[in-house]
């Protein structure tokens, strides 16, 4: 005699949205995983960076120019031969060098200087708008030298200027792909739901751009930019620059979505209950192949980030006062200071890790978007 079964007892199938099952394939992916804990370490550097750095990014001593870095160390051995346990750095003792005729300064491991956190300093504001006083760490006398990863040509503190030019980079960024974001979607998704003569123009626009070699277009750009702008209009400028240059590869794989969609029966059913167009497409196309949109974006911001750089490396993108990671690769340029000053390119290490983070995050993003992935 067949048993009835209640349809309460009947366990429902369990029901998981398209971020739910992109997340969980993400998380298979062990590199993508490590590499956005690298990326998001960087962001959280670049919106604390006030509170993280020692000191102003323009802080000068003309005492200490091209002072090596000095290490942070924890334990040291006390007169009782004990270990004890304190953060420190050494100081520092000048010497001459006996064929340039030059001072350079050598790391006295006799003298050291301890470090305190969350140590009282001048009033400033995080972010912008949130009133502080205290920093990370800093020394106990504010008149001993404290330069983790040494000092460039002025005597300004390298880690200092390295957090802030952090926020400058990464900013730069994120703003270029959301702009470029949004003409990619409007301009491309357009393109593909009418088609027609508008898609065959925007089609050429795109071909146009693309085929415009880089460096002298920005060589022209730079040249058009007012000398009498301020460091925040140049920023912006750079940035709305980056975006109408990038926004052609997010265009052309809107457009081809848009192109495979439109005969799809939930838009011909949206069409039939009088959706307008502009519903079909933001409430139904796009929500579609969102996650195909974020993985591009996010492979699309190491881009903007190399171009950042190198417009500023070769000087023909942001300048001094302001500080990124480009303007501080201006210092390295010079061969024979990187001989004397390899901390230099720290800037430049900063690049080749999140370069390498945003690129294996974005793969790992990809691969999770794809449905016909495994």
């Amino acid at each position: 005699m067949p048993i009835a079964i209640a349809p309460a007892a009947i366990p429902r199938p369990r029901r998981e949205s398209q971020f739910g099952l992109m997340w969980r394939r993400f998380r298979r992916h062990k590199l993508a995983v490590v590499s956005l804990w690298v990326a998001g370490l960087f962001y959280l550097v670049a919106l604390l960076a006030e509170f993280l750095a020692p000191v102003e990014p323009s802080a000068y001593s003309a005492r200490f120019t091209y002072a090596p870095p000095q290490g942070l160390h924890f334990l040291h051995h006390s007169e009782d031969g004990s270990w004890q346990f304190g953060p420190y750095v050494y100081g520092y003792k000048t010497e001459i060098d006996p064929v340039a005729l030059r001072r350079t300064f050598v790391i006295d491991e006799a003298l050291r200087l301890p470090v305190s956190f969350l140590v009282e300093s001048k009033p400033y504001s995080l972010m912008g708008f949130i009133p502080m006083s205290v920093k990370l760490m800093g020394v106990e006398n504010p008149r001993d030298p404290f330069y983790i990863l040494g000092a460039d040509r002025l005597g300004r503190d390298m880690l200092s200027r390295l957090i802030h030019g952090t926020r400058i980079s990464l900013s730069i960024g994120v703003a270029g792909v959301t702009l470029s974001l949004f003409f990619g979607i409007v301009i491309g998704g357009f393109a593909g739901y009418y088609g027609g003569w508008f898609d065959s123009a925007v089609m050429r626009v795109i071909e146009f751009i693309r085929s415009m070699p880089t460096i002298p277009l920005w060589l022209g750009l730079a040249a058009a930019m007012p000398k009498d702008w301020t460091a925040l209009q140049t920023y912006f400028a750079i940035t709305i620059i980056l975006s109408l240059i990038g926004w052609t590869e997010l265009a052309r794989v809107v457009r081809g979505r848009f192109l495979s969609l439109r005969t799809e029966d939930f838009v011909t059913a949206a069409q039939l209950d009088g959706a307008s167009d502009w519903r079909i497409i933001t409430r139904h196309m796009v929500p579609s192949f969102m996650s195909h949109i974020i993985a591009a974006a996010t492979l699309a911001i190491p881009g903007m980030i190399l171009a950042e750089t190198a417009l500023s490396f070769l000087g023909l993108g942001l300048q001094a006062p302001i500080v990124s990671w480009g303007t501080l690769l201006q210092d390295a340029q010079n061969i024979r200071t990187l001989a004397t000053a390899p901390w230099l390119l720290a800037p430049g290490l900063c690049v080749v890790v999140v370069i390498l983070a945003m690129n294996f995050f974005g793969d790992g993003l990809r691969d999770a978007a794809d449905p016909h992935g495994r």
